[in-house]
């Protein structure tokens, strides 16, 4: 008979993969990660059947939260100022949570992680998305293709970030910078 599944043992495994993942990169043990989040290694396969089936689940957990995070509390607005609210957001989620970001980093290079995985993180971004292509509807990036939109987009973000992580006493100009350069871009 299977064990019960607890959901703090399951929070606890996904918060120690982040931890490890960050600290160590992909390749890190799966043993590592169950003895960080205090549970046996086999404990650990009662929640995920393999060290893909975690990466993949993780993946999904954090681009959900970054995703959750930008579009909280959206207001309704014009398409700039639902972007200048999804930016702010997205740059205030990643400056938080500096491990959550660099594992997401490092699991989305990843070839462990499933086309399916992929798109069902893509489907978590569709209201950004949504507001990336009104916000581009007329501008000079209008007829680009929307994935290299996107990824000029969330480089400009990167640099954004390391930029607010390095000089946090000017964060809200660095973001405001950055917000500037993305709708130049795309606005």
């Amino acid at each position: 008979m299977p064990r019960p599944r607890s959901d703090d043992k399951r929070a606890a495994i996904m918060a120690a993969a982040t931890r490890i993942i960050a600290a160590q990169g992909l390749g890190a043990a799966t043993a590592a990660i169950a003895k960080e989040a205090g549970v046996s290694n086999g404990s650990l396969f009662t929640y995920f059947d393999t060290k893909a089936d975690l990466l993949n689940q993780l993946y999904l957990e954090l681009k959900g939260e970054m995703g959750a995070a930008a579009l909280g509390g959206l207001p309704a607005a014009d398409a700039r100022t639902q972007m200048l609210h999804v930016w702010s957001r997205w740059m205030d989620w990643a400056t938080a949570n500096p491990l959550k970001r660099r594992t997401l980093a490092q699991l989305q290079v990843s070839d462990e992680i499933t086309a399916s995985a992929r798109e069902s993180a893509h489907r978590t971004m569709t209201g950004i998305g949504e507001i990336l292509e009104r916000s581009r509807a007329n501008g000079p990036m209008r007829d680009a293709p929307a994935a290299l939109v996107f990824a000029l987009s969330n480089a400009l973000a990167e640099a954004t970030i390391d930029y607010i992580i390095g000089d946090p006493d000017r964060a809200d100009a660095h973001k405001q910078s950055g917000f500037d350069a993305l709708w130049r871009m795309i606005g």
